[in-house]
């Protein structure tokens, strides 16, 4: 890709310590991951919390759940926060990455007011579900992040998240995905279009450049779905 092509990410921002001190003291147990986002678990937003979320300058709310929690686990305050309430299964084979885009979208359009107007928790009522991951996620496509790099920034702030195996995998096949989608959505046709011409016209390859061209397009195709 030329250089004047190439990706560009923000650089991950730090939380100062006694920033992050201040904000694990006011949300029970949730840990400050970005600026203005927090990851905990449910009692961090139960309803005896609202003070501490209202001091705190919390805005919105990510609720994360299995489908069966839906009667106990719900929007508490939905007047006062806005709330997106994922129902996501605990199972290896549950397919999260779909969750993917409109988690970024709502914490995106959160963050974006900037400071205490902006501000948010991700919460779960189970520490392996899929809370972890969506940050994790966030994290992976915002800057550019390996899976690896965005696990170890989320753990080393809240050490219990424990993803399971099939969202671990997941997380890894999502790094390809989204640098695709990426990548496509900053090409132009025109460059598209030469990208394949070039692949075609090499001696000796063109049963090569076939078989890529379709590994291209199955890409496109699933960037376009999560898009």
């Amino acid at each position: 890709m030329d250089e004047e092509n190439k990706l560009q990410f923000p650089c991950l921002p730090a939380t100062k310590e006694d920033l992050l001190v201040s904000a694990l003291a006011a949300v029970s147990t949730a840990a400050e991951i970005l600026p203005g986002l927090f990851l905990g678990p449910y009692s961090s937003a139960m309803k005896s919390k609202l003070p501490v979320l209202e001091g705190q300058g919390i805005t919105h709310i990510v609720c994360v759940r299995q489908d069966i929690e839906a009667n106990f686990i719900k929007p508490n305050f939905p007047h006062t926060f806005r709330y997106l309430v994922l129902d996501i299964a605990d199972n290896p084979v549950e397919n999260v990455i779909r969750f993917f885009p409109k988690t970024k979208e709502f914490i995106d359009s959160c963050l974006a007011t900037g400071g205490k107007d902006g501000w948010m928790v991700v919460f779960t009522f189970h520490p392996q579900i899929a809370n972890a991951a969506l940050v994790i996620a966030y994290l992976m496509e915002t800057f550019g992040m390996k899976y690896r790099d965005a696990f170890s920034h989320v753990q080393e702030r809240r050490f219990c998240i424990n993803p399971n195996v099939g969202f671990v995998h997941q997380l890894q096949e999502y790094e390809a995905i989204y640098l695709a989608k990426l990548t496509i959505k900053m090409m132009s046709p025109m460059q598209l279009g030469r990208s394949f011409s070039l692949q075609a016209g090499m001696p000796g390859s063109r049963k090569r450049s076939l078989e890529e061209d379709e590994d291209f397009g199955a890409m496109q195709v699933t960037a376009a779905q999560i898009s």
